[in-house]
């Protein structure tokens, strides 16, 4: 095997990479000694030519370097066969459901830019940097070898590609099936959509947080902004919700929530809206509408720290109307998944939309996301879910 090329860092710039962050900015090199190609494995060393790790290199990304390993082993068929058996035991001695869970979550199972979630027997695959699409293959192998699913479904209609020298595309890889497939979450079912949902069609993120609402839903009136296809709607009406009003912007998410209630036999008491959620908390607050429990899972309002001050208006202002709508002794829960919003910033602002509000808050319970969405703590990146339970007095 040819010796690998190698990446130096400039002086001072290793710290962050040699405790345990897998990424090597185009700002952190000094020099490269050899030649490649874009997404070839490259070896990185440290300013007094110390290795620190192997990973795959792209020039054309401000990250130019993503570690795959601290060790000088080879990146083969072998190496990833470790890499998503290990993922997979994690999510077996973790999980109560393994059967449906995000099998790779990409830095934090040490697979850089790699997604699948599983689905059951059907497999949702994404691969977002030009390093690991080159090993596309390999992986599929690895998949069918473990698993012998029944389909392998590509969502890379992601615009992150493109900066990567990539193109954009989706569809099957395996097999053909119908592309509203049935998944479970908590024991209950959901429809989700593969081909044109959100990301890979379902999110498993919110999957042991949505079981805090057997605490709140009983007999409460619920307000679900944001509710994408209905999985806190239908948790909340299956723990014992009176009723629910849920609202997203998307049509088509809405089609697929009202499904969902019907297919657990609540959509007796759900009321599904298709508007912006802004508006429609605005309207709600205006009119004094008061609920027992109200929800707000908002989509990430900051893809970077440079937009903070507007994400945090943003964040504001729907804590503010969501709060001022609660019921006495009633409770908010309340979401953030953009990982710029760090957690003290979010609580500030819901703490400063309550004083607003002339309302007390409690908070219940702090949570994060769900262990097939593990969190390294020496890259920060991959924590990025808030979730804030609290009671309004």
């Amino acid at each position: 095997m040819k010796s690998a090329t190698k990446v130096y860092l400039r002086k001072g710039a290793q710290h962050r990479v040699e405790s345990g962050h897998p990424w090597i900015y185009q700002t952190e090199l000094n020099y490269i000694d050899g030649d490649y190609q874009p997404g070839d494995i490259v070896d990185v060393y440290n300013s007094r030519e110390k290795f620190i790790g192997r990973g795959y290199i792209n020039p054309r990304s401000q990250i130019i370097v993503r570690l795959l390993s601290r060790e000088q082993e080879p990146i083969d068929h072998a190496f990833f066969r470790r890499r998503i058996e290990v993922a997979w035991n994690y999510r077996r001695r973790f999980l109560e459901e393994p059967e449906y869970c995000r099998l790779i979550y990409g830095e934090a199972d040490f697979l850089p830019a790699l997604i699948v979630d599983k689905f059951g027997d059907i497999f949702v695959m994404q691969t977002l940097a030009l390093g690991i699409d080159k090993y596309r293959d390999v992986i599929i192998a690895i998949l069918e070898e473990m698993f012998q699913p029944a389909g392998i479904y590509e969502r890379n209609d992601v615009p992150v590609r493109e900066l990567e020298g990539l193109t954009q595309q989706k569809g099957y890889i395996k097999g053909s099936f119908p592309t509203v497939i049935r998944v479970y979450e908590n024991g209950i079912p959901f429809y989700a959509d593969i081909e044109n949902g959100q990301k890979t069609g379902f999110f498993y993120d919110q999957r042991e947080n949505r079981r805090v609402l057997k605490y709140f839903a009983a007999d409460a009136e619920v307000l679900d902004c944001f509710c994408h296809t209905g999985s806190f709607t239908v948790h909340a009406a299956l723990y014992g919700a009176r009723h629910v009003t849920a609202i997203d912007i998307s049509e088509q998410a809405i089609a697929l929530a009202r499904q969902n209630a019907k297919l657990n036999g609540v959509d007796g008491k759900c009321t599904f809206q298709t508007a912006n959620a802004f508006d429609a908390l605005r309207e709600m607050s205006e009119a004094k509408r008061e609920f027992d429990v109200v929800i707000l899972d908002p989509p990430a309002f900051t893809k970077s720290r440079h937009a903070i001050e507007g994400a945090a208006r943003g964040y504001k202002e729907i804590n503010l109307r969501g709060i001022k709508m609660v019921r006495p002794g009633g409770y908010l829960i309340t979401c953030s998944c953009s990982y710029h919003m760090e957690r003290d910033l979010f609580q500030a602002i819901v703490a400063d939309a309550a004083k607003d509000a002339k309302r007390t808050v409690r908070l219940v319970e702090y949570r994060t996301q769900a262990k097939d969405h593990p969190i390294l703590p020496a890259a920060p990146e991959t924590h990025y879910l808030k979730f804030l339970a609290l009671q309004v007095l």
